[in-house]
């Protein structure tokens, strides 16, 4: 490996001293600097641009060009003439200035060859072949050729840190709310341009009244020749592997004109290949923004779906996935638009994993615990969205939205415990969820806008669980008896029975309703003031009940000592607030200071008491913006929030959890403060090609929720019950990276700190009043290195290598584990008709104090087509070529660090058939 680094340097040193510099300055006829003029040099006996840049705010640009080469130097600018001069380079550098005089002429300057990258205003063009090498499929491999533009872990675009809220193509919406759908599917020789949309307000009407200097988005624009007809690609593949055959087809087709577009998008194989995963349907947010989400308050209608096991890096011992769907667009006329999406996601996944559990504080006599896990989960997730815009003139908009979901889910886990033996686990779920959004604007005049937007939600969730334990119902009273014996007696189960078989029904009903109204004052031209007027309101209905079938099938109540084992909790929570924000531009700098007054009422009713808070609170917030240069800011933001619980912290019935925890609500719990900061910088140097980006964020949490857990004596059972925190929990977390273009290289390093505080309360079933705290520190530090290449003809390298360290003080121990990871990727077009792709990764995890482990991966693919233009391509593909078996992490709980061993799917060979429309 070391190796291969030290080559790949040397190539890359040989390819950048073979070069030549020439620089200089571009002004206008009365010698200011010109900002953004665009410099290209084409070589005269390629006809090929060869090199490009632009003018940084003094005017000065510079380009790397080949020694004894003839170059025409092209130099242009909005509103001036064009400079063309010929340059004959030798060994030596040099230097050049220019200087454009005004073009009075209305006709444009017909350019040889398009600029790689423009800027115009907010707006940061890319021209997709001027980066394109030939090996791109995808747009995720046109976007990651892009300077200042990267694909995140999570499949998800971003730009000056920022992760992209909007892809469009054409203009026109592509499955609002996920980007990750566009860059693994949008077909890379359809891609002309990449349109950076920064300041991007999704309201015309507002963007001179509002911040909007985090919202980016991404527009796609066709090649010629792609409007009007149907274009993408169509994959049919099979293969094998040591245990079953393979197959896989992938349909993704896209239609767009300027009147209406539409996408069809399908996979059905059993690789791997996850094209819309589980989390990422979860994860969908539909376009759907919350009216407070700025607000100051905080109120989540919390989460009641199974305890899915997560898959790791989208891997598992087994994958069947399903996808389809379907995009719209249509604009019957120009004041009218309508939309919206169809998704349907199944898979039956199957998971194997290994745990060991270290509990760190040995005073609470908590026993380690081995786990041994075989799960099958059976998932289909689907989603509609339907969704119009109606401006019949520039001063009113009105746009409705409506999405709901519907899914049924299933896990089955055979699960094998050290402390309490076999488990089986059954659980299952049919919930289904109604967001509608409802918004209209209104400009009045220059200086008076007006703004009402609301959203309503209704939610049904339903999960059921059962778990299965083994039982001698002969040993009860013995010494020693089966590990659930004393659970089942605290639980009042019938331990007369040859199995454990507990079960739990619950129902959670959710209806929220969160509107404002905004108006805004445009006091000048520097400043405006906004009022905002607004409420939430949300119910939540609460029904379990905990219950055990006997070994002839009939069912019976459990009674536990000391709670009620079904709940009947009805929560109501409402807000009204008065907010107030004024917006002042002076010089370089930015200051909206503003605050909101609410009213807050919190109720719940649940076994014939009934709990209510009152109270009002003023929320501050302050957001000041420092533009240094175009490309170049510091902001700064602060925000005072009320957090509050859902219901089912409330609920004071107990509540399974799992067969091994039970939760136990708390009725009266009240709400939390929290001081949150955040500090950002960014710079996009398009002279030398220099990203910098970096972020500070803090947050202290007042009255936090906390959780305190009892521990049955000697075993991992407890019961865990929620309470207002009198310590505040801390976070703090702070980002950097560096990039730079040297030629056809691209350099990266970031680091990544991140610190965690927060208070742990623990107690024992022979002492359950007296609460242990220990204070958890967390310090996770990650550093990263990269380099890649963008030869138009060479085979391209990307190399990059990450180090982290888990740094875990639990109060009465302390724990380090180290992470490191070297990976290489290549891609090569050769004979200009094969495609070479291959990737490998290395991870080594080590512990301070406990051994290593170690694991690596490695695909590669090759594939054919007769040129650029072929309708058929074939492609065989392997993946894990080195057989891997399983994966390893380390994590930390609140009392324990984990060391988790994670099996995957074999060696997979397939050969894939793609015919291009």
């Amino acid at each position: 490996m070391k190796k291969f680094f030290f080559m790949l340097l040397i190539a890359a040193s040989s390819t950048t001293f073979a070069q030549v510099k020439i620089e200089g300055v571009v002004k206008d006829s009365i010698g200011n600097p010109l900002e953004l003029a665009n410099v290209i040099a084409i070589n005269q006996s390629t006809n090929k641009l060869d090199s490009y840049g632009i003018t940084n705010d003094q005017g000065r640009y510079k380009l790397s060009l080949e020694k004894n080469t003839n170059y025409n130097i092209q130099v242009s600018y909005i509103g001036m003439k064009t400079a063309d001069e010929a340059v004959s380079t030798t060994d030596q550098d040099i230097t050049k200035n220019f200087t454009l005089a005004n073009d009075n002429s209305l006709d444009e300057v017909e350019l040889v060859y398009e600029m790689p990258v423009t800027i115009k205003g907010d707006t940061l063009v890319y021209n997709a072949d001027s980066f394109n090498t030939g090996t791109e499929r995808k747009l995720e491999d046109v976007l990651k050729n892009l300077p200042g533009v990267e694909i995140n872990d999570e499949g998800q675009i971003e730009v000056e840190g920022k992760v992209v809220s909007k892809v469009m193509v054409e203009g026109k919406d592509f499955f609002d709310g996920d980007s990750k759908l566009a860059t693994k599917n949008i077909p890379a020789n359809a891609v002309d341009k990449v349109q950076v949309l920064k300041n991007y307000a999704e309201v015309g009407q507002l963007s001179g009244v509002q911040n909007n200097q985090d919202n980016i988005a991404l527009n796609i624009k066709l090649k010629e020749g792609k409007e009007s007809f149907w274009f993408g690609t169509v994959t049919a593949g099979g293969g094998v592997s040591s245990d079953d055959g393979l197959y896989l087809a992938q349909p993704k087709l896209f239609y767009y004109n300027p009147k209406y577009s539409v996408n069809v998008i399908g996979d059905i194989n059993n690789i791997g290949e996850m094209a819309f995963s589980r989390r990422d349907y979860f994860n969908f947010s539909g376009g759907f923004r919350q009216p407070s989400q700025s607000s100051g308050t905080n109120i989540s209608l919390g989460d009641n779906g199974l305890g899915f096991l997560s898959l790791q890096n989208n891997r598992a011992k087994q994958i069947n996935a399903r996808f389809a769907a379907a995009n719209f667009s249509y604009s019957p006329t120009d004041k009218l638009d309508i939309g919206g999406f169809a998704i349907y996601t199944g898979n039956k996944i199957l998971l194997q994993e290994n745990n060991d559990r270290v509990y760190t504080d040995p005073e609470l006599g908590i026993p380690d615990e081995r786990t041994e896990d075989q799960t099958t989960q059976r998932s289909d997730l689907g989603m509609l969205k339907l969704n119009a815009t109606y401006k019949p003139n520039a001063n009113n908009q009105l746009d409705y939205e409506i999405l709901g979901r519907v899914s049924k889910e299933t896990q089955e886990q055979a699960f094998f415990s050290s402390v309490l033996g076999n488990t089986n686990q059954n659980e299952e779920t049919n919930p289904f969820s109604i967001n509608q959004m409802l918004n209209y604007y209104y400009t009045l005049n220059e200086n008076n806008i007006f703004a009402f937007e609301a959203t309503h939600v209704i939610k049904d969730e339903d999960p059921f669980y059962n778990a299965v334990l083994a039982n001698d119902p002969f040993n009860n009273d013995s010494d020693p008896n089966d590990p659930y014996d004393d659970t089942a007696e605290d639980l009042g189960m019938d331990r007369g029975q040859f199995a454990y078989d507990l079960s739990q029904e619950k129902r959670v009903k959710s209806n929220q309703l969160d509107a404002k109204l905004d108006y805004w004052n445009v006091l000048n031209s520097k400043s405006n003031i906004n009022f905002t007027l607004g409420t939430i309101y949300s119910n939540q209905k609460f029904n379990s009940e905990i219950f055990q079938t006997l070994d002839n099938g009939s069912t019976v109540d459990v009674q536990p000592a000391d709670y009620d084992p079904v709940n009947d909790t009805d929560y109501t929570f409402t807000d009204v607030y008065l907010g107030v924000h004024y917006r002042l531009k002076a010089g370089i700098f930015t200051f909206t200071p503003g605050l909101s007054a609410h009213a807050y009422s919190m109720k719940n009713d649940q076994f014939g008491v009934s709990y209510t808070d009152n109270f009002f609170r003023v929320l501050p917030d302050f957001n000041a913006r420092i533009q240094l240069k175009k490309s170049e800011h510091i902001s700064f933001d602060y925000r005072m929030q009320t957090q509050f619980t859902d219901v089912n912290q409330l609920a004071e019935g107990m509540v399974l959890n799992n067969y091994d925890s039970f939760y136990v609500g708390n009725q009266q719990l009240e709400s939390s403060l929290a001081h949150n900061l955040s500090l950002n910088y960014f710079s996009f140097n398009m002279f030398n090609y220099t990203n910098v980006f970096g972020n500070i964020t803090y947050s202290k949490n007042i009255d936090n929720i906390r959780t305190a857990s009892a521990f049955q004596e000697g075993s991992v059972i407890r019961v865990s019950t929620p309470f207002n925190s009198n310590f505040a929990d801390e976070s703090l977390s702070a980002f950097g990276r560096f990039q730079r273009s040297f030629g056809k290289l691209r350099a990266s390093v970031n680091a990544r700190f991140n610190y965690g505080k927060y208070n742990q309360f623990v107690s024992t079933s022979n002492d359950p009043d007296n609460l242990n705290r220990s204070i958890n520190e967390n310090y996770n530090q990650t550093y990263g290195a990269e380099l890649r290449t963008n030869f138009k003809e060479a085979p391209n390298f990307e190399v990059g290598y990450s180090y982290g360290i888990q740094d875990i003080d639990q109060g009465s121990s302390r724990t380090k584990a180290y992470t490191s990871s070297p990976t290489v990727e290549m891609d090569a077009l050769i004979f200009k008709t094969f495609t070479f792709r291959t990737e490998y990764q290395y991870t080594n995890i080590s512990r301070e104090v406990g051994g290593s482990n170690s694991f690596d991966f490695w695909d590669a693919s090759l594939a054919y087509r007769k040129d650029a233009d072929a309708k058929w391509e074939f492609e065989l593909k392997a993946t894990n070529l080195l057989n891997t078996q399983s994966q390893t992490q380390v994590s930390a709980g609140g009392l324990s660090v984990s060391t988790n061993e994670y099996f995957i799917q074999p060696r997979f060979l397939t050969f894939r058939v793609i015919y291009n429309l």
